[in-house]
């Protein structure tokens, strides 16, 4: 009876003893991943990179009246300085949390949005009586002026920044992955270190 007792006695001390490393793991798994959700909001902002420019252009419009005897000829000045900024919403980056495997999968990275605030001071404007400056004028220069830009963007340093940026808070979650036990992944592949997630971005 002795022995019946002490072995109830001792198999209630294992299965409290059970319950309580169960919780504690529990525990353990359930605040890792507020820590990686409240780090994903922290870093839920906007990645900038900007840049500014100042451009010249010269506008000029003729008109006929009379076939190629009489032109009515318009033209200006314009000098641009502009702000543009590129960046990542990361608001918009869309990932998911798996507690059971412990991984975080980044599933889209939003695209570059780029921003160019113009301003145009407009300089020697001569205009005909015939062909005065309307506001499509104004439309088309501010659509040359914005297509001009962009070119210059692309063979700028702005979006390889950017890029850069992306990088470097990206890499805060495969820091605090790593350190939690976790295991990140993108495009399909596990993160084994912070180069690969370089080369699976760009």
């Amino acid at each position: 009876m002795r022995n019946f007792l002490l072995g109830i006695l001792i198999t209630v001390v294992i299965l409290l003893l059970y319950k309580q490393c169960t919780n504690r793991s529990e525990n353990s798994l359930r605040t890792s991943s507020e820590l990686i959700q409240e780090q994903l909001n922290q870093v839920s902002k906007l990645v900038v990179t900007e840049g500014h420019f100042t451009e010249v252009f010269n506008y000029e419009n003729s008109k006929e009246i009379f076939g190629d005897y009489l032109t009515a000829d318009k033209k200006a000045l314009v000098v641009v300085n502009a702000k543009i900024s590129v960046s990542y919403d990361l608001s918009k980056l869309e990932y998911s949390l798996n507690e059971e495997t412990k991984t975080i999968e980044i599933l889209n990275i939003p695209e570059q949005e780029v921003l160019i605030s113009p301003e145009l001071e407009y300089y020697d404007m001569q205009s005909d009586f015939f062909n005065p400056f309307e506001a499509k004028d104004y439309n088309t220069i501010n659509a040359s002026v914005k297509s001009t830009l962009l070119k210059k963007i692309e063979t700028s340093t702005l979006k390889t920044n950017a890029e850069n940026r992306l990088i470097s808070e990206l890499a805060k979650f495969y820091i605090l992955t790593e350190s939690l036990g976790w295991t990140l992944i993108y495009k399909s592949k596990p993160v084994n270190v912070q180069e690969e997630l370089n080369d699976l971005i760009l």
